[in-house]
């Protein structure tokens, strides 16, 4: 029998036509399984109303303005409105909705209105491709998150920025004085945005390009003048100069404001660069950041690092024996059989089709392994339905090496890598481990 583990994390409730849904509903539904959640469908607003009621989980809910037909097909448009009112006072309003229109909907201004300010999370217009539709409710998804930490490095003297009210919104603020080192602080804690005075930038010009010559600067990183007084000839020489924004300083809590605003679109951003769509877990380029700063603090705070390499073992003959979309579920529930073993301060990537990292923080090889080693048993236990009355279990692989041993992210996978080649010649179903020197 099939896992009772849920294959899909996250969940759409559609509102929509019975004939649209018959027509794209296989469509949707493959290109949503691809980006890892579900979409139920409903035809009826009665039911729609009661499952987002009943609703408890991570799920977005979807209104196709065209289901007013199914209420009142014969109706003028005056009497149709009429029903969007009606529907809208139907919708709970503890939940916020995305709503589906026509061009011609979306071309009268005041039901645009109407709409952002009943409940709406975003709305889009029709046609919309299936794929397009589903890649935009994954970034509604992402938006929705919580987030990780922004980090903001502020150099100056303070102008009041509201700190607690930063840390609610998962900001950090570090503080840090001398202009002239600040490339180097940068460097080691990697802050997502650097906040410059004008006092200190007409102090020294050159700071702002010191920090984005470096070749292992962050592209993404944004750098911001605060500058106290109106000044378009100091803040056209800042722009010049290689600032990607100048925030006139007026009140604290505005400043505050604006950088929540700021942490909210970085987060996003980050996590449509840095996370694979199919698992949600971070990707190669994802990994290979949050790796290196893991790596970082490892160092200033001497803790150990287990780096761990795993692949599904045969993966290419389940692919051929019964499919990709098959081998895709394969994927999916080994990524949520590893997901409840990882740690706060652990890392877990799909570093690329089959393969999977993971990076215990405070670890030391022999409780890597033994942790790693759990997780294969425990997927080696999911019942896989591969047709009807037969069922299969797979197994995967995996590779082991340790910081301080190995002391970069790619020397860390590199040993890990080769100890997977050994697990695999030695019969697969198995974690190997580099040996620690004397």
């Amino acid at each position: 029998m099939p896992s009772d583990t849920p294959l899909y994390k996250n969940h759409v409730m559609l509102l929509s036509q019975t004939f649209f849904i018959k027509d794209n509903q296989a469509e949707l539904l493959l290109c949503a399984h691809k980006y890892d959640f579900e979409i139920i469908f409903f035809d009826e607003v009665q039911d729609f109303v009661m499952a987002v009621d009943n609703d408890i989980g991570n799920s977005l809910f979807v209104v196709d303005l065209d289901a007013l037909h199914n209420m009142q097909s014969d109706m003028h448009d005056s009497r149709k409105t009429l029903q969007l009112g009606e529907l809208l006072q139907r919708l709970p309003s503890g939940q916020s909705y995305v709503y589906l229109q026509t061009v011609r909907q979306g071309g009268r201004f005041l039901l645009q209105q109407r709409l952002v300010d009943s409940n709406c999370l975003a709305y889009a217009e029709k046609p919309i491709a299936n794929d397009v539709l589903v890649d935009k409710l994954f970034t509604l998804f992402v938006q929705r998150k919580r987030g990780d930490l922004v980090r903001v490095m502020y150099l100056g003297e303070p102008v009041g920025l509201d700190e607690d009210f930063l840390l609610q919104h998962r900001i950090e603020v570090l503080h840090h004085a001398d202009a002239q080192t600040l490339h180097l602080r940068v460097k080691e804690l990697q802050p997502d945005i650097v906040l410059i005075t004008d006092a200190e930038y007409e102090r020294t010009e050159a700071i702002v390009r010191v920090l984005q010559k470096n070749i292992e600067a962050d592209p993404v990183r944004e750098i911001t003048m605060l500058q106290r007084l109106p000044d378009a000839a100091l803040t056209r020489r800042a722009l010049a100069s290689g600032f990607d924004e100048v925030l006139l300083v007026t009140d604290a809590d505005v400043l505050s404001g604006q950088l929540a605003n700021r942490a909210n679109k970085i987060r996003v951003n980050k996590d449509l660069i840095g996370k694979d769509r199919a698992t949600g877990l971070l990707n190669k380029i994802g990994l290979q950041k949050k790796a290196q700063e893991l790596i970082r603090q490892a160092a200033r705070e001497e803790r150990p690092l287990a780096f761990g390499v795993v692949d599904i073992d045969k993966f290419k003959t389940i692919n051929d024996t019964w499919g990709h979309y098959f081998g895709d579920i394969v994927i999916k529930r080994l990524s949520l059989t590893l997901a409840p073993h990882i740690g706060e301060r652990d890392l877990l990537s799909r570093f690329g089709g089959e393969e999977f990292v993971v990076v215990f923080w405070d670890c030391t090889l022999e409780e890597g392994w033994a942790r790693l080693d759990a997780m294969r048993q425990a997927f080696g236990a999911i019942p896989f339905e591969t047709q009807k009355n037969e069922v299969r279990h797979f197994s995967f692989s995996g590779g082991m090496a340790a910081y301080p041993q190995y002391k970069s992210e790619n020397e860390l996978f590199l040993r890990a890598d080769a100890m997977l080649y050994e697990a695999k010649q030695n019969g697969r179903n198995q974690i190997c481990v580099a040996p620690v020197a004397d």
